[in-house]
């Protein structure tokens, strides 16, 4: 019987076997799956452990009477029912919302002139985008309390600003007016994070290919028609990146400004949901009270959130 066997025939698949189709994805081992389940163990671990863990017993904790040091009584939906009467909370939710829109216009227009103009070749341009981003890498603490002295209505550089121009009759009490306030604070938010979006869009505008300005131009487009046909339409997923994270930032990051420049005053006219959730918290020993009004800011947030992206996807879908 003959031992030597042809490469044709040694190439041959055996009866009781299938040819293996070229290009069909191959089925992962069975060890494939334990080793994947053990190496997303720790990290679902720890997501539980600090996410999933905290945000069920903080709802728990809502729907009882919870001073911090005596056990939890449950009271229900007591907490939230008490929410919806209490004029405090729904006047820092209004000043909530008139912070997040100011916040989110403001922002985006000029972050985006910004980025426009950064975009450009000026001299030492490498250092003005340096400059405005600084305000961003400084901590609330440092900028509440440059921007308290700017304010001062004694010594305040704004007020001695409109004094040397000859505008002393717009000086103001800038954090001590209830009717401006907020508007104040508002500024000082815009200011410290116009850096990081303005970044944003610069590396969006970057993005954009040279050859449809230089097309357009020798069209005969005008810079106007450039930015609305070309520039808008190209960037607005950045807007909508841009527009998520001010929302966030100014529902759920507003409190270190707003504490240190105005501690929710004067009379309430700055106070937003995270001061008097720390106040109620911390102060009044109401925890549980604090923590009702923490999964209403998270419903609120959640929701704006969901109907943004739902736009986006609309938008994304419509072009």
């Amino acid at each position: 019987m003959p031992t030597d066997v042809l490469p044709e025939q040694a190439k041959a698949p055996s009866p009781g076997r299938k040819p293996a189709r070229l290009g069909a994805p191959r089925r992962p081992e069975t060890g494939d799956g334990a080793v994947a389940f053990w190496m997303i163990l720790p990290a679902g671990i720890l997501f539980a452990l600090f996410y999933v863990w905290p945000f069920l017993h903080g709802f728990w904790l809502s729907l009882t009477n919870w001073d911090g040091f005596s056990e939890p009584r449950f009271a229900g939906l007591a907490n939230y029912w008490r929410l919806a009467r209490d004029p405090i909370f729904l006047g820092a939710i209004e000043n909530n919302l008139i912070f997040v829109l100011s916040v989110l216009v403001l922002k985006n227009i000029l972050g985006l002139a910004l980025a426009l103009l950064l975009n450009r070749a000026l001299l030492g341009r490498a250092f003005f985008r340096a400059a405005a981003f600084i305000p961003v890498t400084m901590s609330f603490v440092a900028v509440g309390l440059l921007w308290s002295w700017i304010y001062n209505p004694v010594f305040g550089l704004l007020n001695a600003g409109l004094d040397a121009v000859g505008l002393g009759a717009l000086k103001q009490s800038w954090l001590g007016d209830a009717h401006i306030a907020l508007y104040s604070v508002i500024a000082v938010d815009v200011w410290k994070w116009l850096g990081f979006h303005a970044v944003i869009y610069l590396a969006g505008l970057q993005t954009i290919p040279t050859d449809l300005y230089e097309s357009a131009t020798m069209d005969g487009a005008s810079r106007v028609r450039r930015f609305w046909h070309i520039t808008l339409p190209l960037i607005m997923p950045i807007v909508f990146i841009n527009t998520i994270l001010g929302l966030s930032g100014a529902f759920v990051r507003n409190f270190d400004i707003v504490y240190v420049l105005t501690k929710g005053g004067p009379n309430h006219a700055t106070e937003v949901a995270l001061t008097y959730m720390m106040t109620k918290a911390f102060q009044d020993g109401q925890m549980s009270y604090a923590s009702a009004m923490g999964y209403v800011l998270f419903l609120i947030v959640g929701l704006a959130c969901v109907l943004l992206l739902a736009l986006m996807r609309r938008s994304r879908l419509a072009v």
